[in-house]
């Protein structure tokens, strides 16, 4: 295919972030290119869990029906400290069921949709450099667009530029980004295996998880059904600076395995397995510029008690995209949109997060708040950030004002 030189709008990474970015971005009727390292379809690490928040963003893009094509959950069983509870999505202004669907198939199609809605894709095209004029990104250098030449740059101009680039973000080092682990972030691994529960209607967290020893891991699993004769599952740990993680997580999805093998009918090996370190809620700085910004996991919007991404992707990119059309810069003016619509519930739920890194509290608290369907349902809501903006109940109340008692006193707020 012919390779642009220039566009309206480059975007760098082609998960949910970058796609629906980019989607957004040509329905507005910009010149959109969209660029990743990869060639699709490609895996990513990840739990392939959705949540209501991102079922929402996935109706905005008209893909409703598609996803009821694929597993529907109905909530949350959550296990831990000889107890099972069984928690429904709570709905409210946000949809009352859930979905899981694999990266290799979900970042395909949503790419796709990207394509269909007008932009121009890039496959196999990793970024390397930028080109500066003063403050404002003027193009983006890559190798790989070349086949005969792989090794070779090519530059795209652009007057707008959206990074999506994951987790570990290199285009945003390029410029300048920094991740700050002084906040709570994840290291976390997943795999698949045959499940005879794989078209169970609700998805499954161990709240109780314990590495090889029988010892206490202030982390979780989870059993994601997936309708087609697997699972996705999975185990993450919290850690900080203070407290860094000290397990392997591939032998403690293993551990994890054998001891609910019984219970989820599980069967074979463990295939696939990889790892990933996250980033969290925000933890990391110099977010935009005048005319770029870092959206999804490059910005560490992940959500830091329940590790998940894509809903913040989907909607980041959508974000951004109406900045762009509506002709206002990005800079400062990216950077507190970020904090207005997730520096509160980030700040809190890090804070939160960082208390569950110590094994000792979480076996103090953990029983007692299994003990409380009425708790349980409360945490489950606020620990998947389902409180949207129109949310005006008690519990969103109260999930705010923590929010902002939170946001004072972080010695560094989200995106700072």
């Amino acid at each position: 295919m012919t390779i642009p030189t220039s566009t309206d709008v480059l975007v760098v990474g082609a998960g949910p972030a970058g796609s629906a970015a980019a989607a957004w971005a040509a329905r507005a009727g910009l010149d959109v290119v969209l660029a990743d390292a990869a060639t699709f379809p490609r895996d990513k690490t990840c739990g392939d869990g959705l949540t209501p928040r991102a079922i929402g963003e996935m109706q905005r893009l008209g893909l409703e029906d598609w996803l009821r094509a694929h597993t529907v959950n109905q909530g949350l069983r959550a296990h831990g400290f000889d107890q099972t509870l069984l928690l429904p999505w709570p709905g409210g202004s946000l949809p009352d069921w859930g979905s899981a669907v694999a990266r290799t198939e979900l970042d395909d199609h949503l790419r796709t949709v990207a394509i269909k809605s007008g932009a121009t894709a890039l496959d196999g095209a990793r970024a390397v450099g930028v080109r500066r004029e003063g403050e404002r990104v003027a193009a983006v250098a890559f190798r790989g667009l070349d086949a005969a030449r792989p090794g070779e740059e090519v530059e795209i101009a652009c007057r707008w530029l959206v990074v999506a680039d994951g987790v570990r973000s290199p285009l945003g080092k390029v410029l300048g980004r920094e991740w700050h682990r002084d906040t709570v972030y994840a290291v976390a691994g997943r795999s698949y295996v045959d499940s005879e529960m794989s078209d169970d209607p609700w998805i499954s967290s161990h709240l109780e998880l314990r590495d090889e020893q029988g010892e206490l891991v202030s982390g979780y699993g989870w059993i994601f059904p997936l309708g087609n004769g697997t699972v996705n599952l999975g185990a993450g740990t919290l850690a900080t600076s203070r407290r860094p993680a000290e397990v392997a997580i591939k032998p403690l999805m293993q551990t994890y395995a054998d001891a609910i093998g019984g219970d989820f009918g599980l069967s074979g090996e463990l295939r696939m397995p990889t790892s990933a370190l996250l980033p969290m809620g925000g933890a990391v700085s110099n977010v935009a510029g005048p005319n770029w910004a870092l959206i999804g996991d490059a910005a560490a919007c992940v959500n830091p008690l329940n590790g998940e991404g894509i809903d913040y992707g989907l909607e980041t990119g959508r974000f951004v995209a109406e900045h762009i059309a509506s002709g206002a810069g990005l800079g400062e003016a990216w950077r507190s949109t970020l904090v207005e619509h997730y520096g509160e519930s980030f700040s809190i739920a890090r804070r939160l997060a960082g208390i569950a890194t110590q094994p000792k509290v979480v076996a103090a608290l953990g029983p007692a708040g299994m003990r409380s369907d009425w708790l349980m349902t409360l945490a489950l809501r606020w620990m998947g950030n389902l409180v949207d903006d129109a949310d005006r109940d008690r519990a969103a109340r109260v999930w705010r004002w923590a929010g902002r008692r939170s946001m004072a006193r972080d010695a560094r707020p989200p995106f700072s």
